[in-house]
């Protein structure tokens, strides 16, 4: 995939860039499905926004794979958007090819968001988590949330970027301005190391990662 930088919002870390998308396209009453179990604010922010939280729940037999029969039955006219995260918290379960093509269908057939949290995509052990926007007419409709915190082992620097269609982006990068003002300019420079400097010590982490978990 490739992206413009008017397409890319730098926040201080991932969170405000899960809760001000949806600031910037939900209204009272919309409707989000997210996945369940999953991370607390998923939650907390599609009702912080005036929105209507909709579970749809994990099946641990298909490694933590969405159900997706519960998925179609959870759509409704009042969905407005579908958020993922894959790899997930709590469970580590990753999208099948299959899944994130049935969402696919969905959204583009339903004219929804996407909101795409990705903050663990290289601590993959098995197999690789490929995004939705990869997928065919799904870039225009999604928001790839990302930071730095995992990949590089830098919580507290506060640290996040997301990606989505320039217009939207222009619109949260205004929401960031008038929230949070910026990210520090320090913090900004060590992320810059992190993603030109070489990766050996990410590989190094993500395989005692996987030799723990094994």
């Amino acid at each position: 995939m490739q992206f413009s930088p008017e397409q890319v919002v730098i926040a201080p870390g991932t969170k405000p860039l899960l809760l001000l998308p949806m600031l910037a396209l939900l209204e009272p009453g919309d409707e989000v499905i997210y996945p369940d179990p999953g991370f607390p604010s998923y939650a907390a922010a599609i009702g912080l926004v005036g929105a209507v939280p909709v579970p749809v729940p994990l099946v641990e037999e298909r490694g933590y794979d969405l159900d997706l029969d519960a998925f179609d039955a959870a759509l409704s006219p009042r969905t407005r958007m579908i958020l993922l995260n894959s790899p997930r918290n709590p469970t580590g379960g990753i999208h099948a090819p299959q899944t994130l093509a049935h969402i696919a269908a969905a959204a583009r057939r339903h004219e929804l968001w996407i909101l795409s949290d990705e903050i663990y995509t290289r601590l993959a052990y098995d197999a690789e988590a490929p995004s939705i926007a990869s997928l065919p007419g799904m870039a225009e409709r999604t928001i790839i949330a990302d930071g730095f915190s995992k990949t590089y082992a830098m919580t507290g620097w506060r640290l996040g970027f997301g990606i989505m269609p320039q217009p939207l982006a222009a619109k949260v990068d205004l929401l960031l301005t008038h929230s949070v003002g910026c990210t520090a300019t320090i913090t900004q420079f060590a992320g810059l190391e992190a993603v030109l400097g070489p990766q050996d010590r990410v590989e190094a982490v993500v395989a005692e990662f996987r030799r723990r978990r094994d």
